[in-house]
């Protein structure tokens, strides 16, 4: 007769969208693995409707500013999830490290909590960053492919990779071809601080005003042309993955083709800064708000205004996004106080968030390039996952699906490694990627002969 496990108490700080196929994957295997999950959000309606009827779910009421509550739940958890903001994850790794209880995150890794790594491994736990799509199965991936090109003795000369959180075909229906399927804040403040990449072994740099305006074109089967931008710091990655040779390295977004061109009008107008409060927001209409920010002309609209000063054409694709999106319009600045670009935000929210009915999409290209036995290859690698629905977005199941496979291998010791770690080292990646190829999460792969 098979023994019952020992009950695992599992604590998840942060109901919101982001963990909603998280807290399905959790639900789904708590019976068999034993699990009691305890979901905690400082909105308790939020952790009461995400934590729902099931038998091995409670909920709290949770603030990460109370130390004590902090300290007290962590205590009784044997495992932490922090799906809080980024800025908070210190604090629970902290709380975590304290008390020896493991913790996973799809948050960036940061100089606070990898300062934790030794004491971590003194206490035997395990505190697993980036663990979710971009950071996650970005790194998953990518260290896949670079382990095989490398058992097979090739030298590795190139290395691309861009992912995108996108609208579904199906459901695109504006000229932008973008809906928010994540934090629309992020989308809004993307970008900015300075690009850092290799390409053919020169160092470049791309300052956030220039950004939009640097893209590359690349065609995903299937999908159409799209547009890539690098991520701030490619460079980094370059120790990460092991290859701090490689003269290529690129990590950056995809948008679909036309978005950049029309987002970078916003860039040079400085609508997206975050720096400030406007004044008198209460009394601007949308077409105030942007006219706020154009040289001052008693007599030019608006609209000659703005193709004057960023050289548009009216009649051009930019310029009917920017119309679509209701720059021009007399109507009340949808909020009354903030910065632009929360101004900016608030007016993309209205015009720009998922319906209903809608489906989002995740769009994950890497490119190898390498050298074997005298003859370079190129190898394309790509991965589409749509959405079910509002709740299980393709975002919210490739964020949430790789913690939760990471939580069960913990759990069960099939993952033994310590200290601060990312998903790069085959003994987390390959059981993460061989149970999300069971779930429809598969990359597409192509390699061709390429001359000089």
């Amino acid at each position: 007769m098979e023994t019952k496990k020992t009950m695992q108490n599992i604590l998840l700080l942060g109901a919101g969208r982001s963990a909603t196929s998280l807290i399905n994957y959790l639900k789904s295997n708590a019976e068999k693995e034993n699990w009691h999950i305890k979901i905690g959000d400082f909105d308790i309606k939020l952790a009461e409707e995400k934590a729902g009827n099931h038998p091995n779910t409670s909920f709290i009421q949770f603030d990460i500013l109370n130390e004590i509550q902090t300290q007290d739940e962590i205590a009784k958890a044997d495992l932490v999830i922090s799906m809080l903001p980024a800025r908070f994850h210190p604090k629970v790794a902290t709380a975590c490290v304290d008390s020896g209880k493991h913790m996973v995150t799809a948050s960036y890794n940061s100089q606070d909590i990898e300062d934790l790594s030794d004491i971590a491994k003194s206490k035997n736990i395990l505190i697993l960053m980036e663990c979710g799509l971009d950071p996650g199965i970005d790194h998953m991936t990518a260290m896949e492919a670079m382990d095989k090109i490398h058992e097979q003795g090739a030298k590795l000369t190139s290395f691309k990779s861009y992912t995108g959180g996108l609208v579904a075909p199906e459901s695109d229906n504006n000229p932008w071809h973008y809906k928010f399927s994540w934090n629309p804040r992020n989308v809004v403040l993307a970008g900015q601080g300075t690009a850092q990449f290799i390409r053919n072994g020169k160092y470049k740099y791309i300052p956030y005003h220039k950004l939009f305006s640097r893209y590359e074109k690349i065609e995903v089967n299937g999908l159409g042309d799209f547009e890539g931008y690098p991520n701030r710091n490619s460079l980094k990655y370059r120790k990460v993955y092991g290859i701090e040779e490689i003269p290529t390295l690129i990590r950056g977004t995809f948008r679909k083709a036309g978005f950049c061109d029309a987002w970078d009008v916003f860039v040079q107008l400085g609508v997206t800064d975050d720096t400030y409060k406007m004044e008198a927001l209460d009394e601007m209409t949308i077409r105030d708000f942007f006219n706020a920010f154009l040289p001052y002309d008693k007599v030019k609209p608006i609209e000659e205004k703005l193709c004057d000063y960023l050289g548009l054409e009216m009649n051009s694709e930019t310029f009917k996004k920017l119309k679509w999106l209701g720059i021009f319009e007399d109507k009340k600045v949808p909020i009354m106080e903030g910065s632009p670009a929360q101004v900016m935000q608030a007016i993309m929210e209205a015009k720009m968030s998922l319906e209903p009915e809608d489906k989002d999409m995740i769009v994950m290209q890497h490119q190898f390039e390498y050298e074997l036995d005298g003859k370079k290859y190129r190898l394309d690698s790509s991965i589409v996952s749509k959405g079910d629905d509002q709740l299980e977005t393709a975002m919210s199941k490739t964020v949430g699906w790789p913690m939760g496979i990471a939580i069960k291998n913990i759990l069960n010791h099939n993952i033994n490694l310590r200290g601060v770690q990312i998903p790069t080292k085959k003994e987390i990646y390959e059981p993460i990627l061989k149970e999300l190829n069971t779930m429809g999460v598969q990359f597409n792969e192509n390699i061709i002969e390429i001359e000089d």
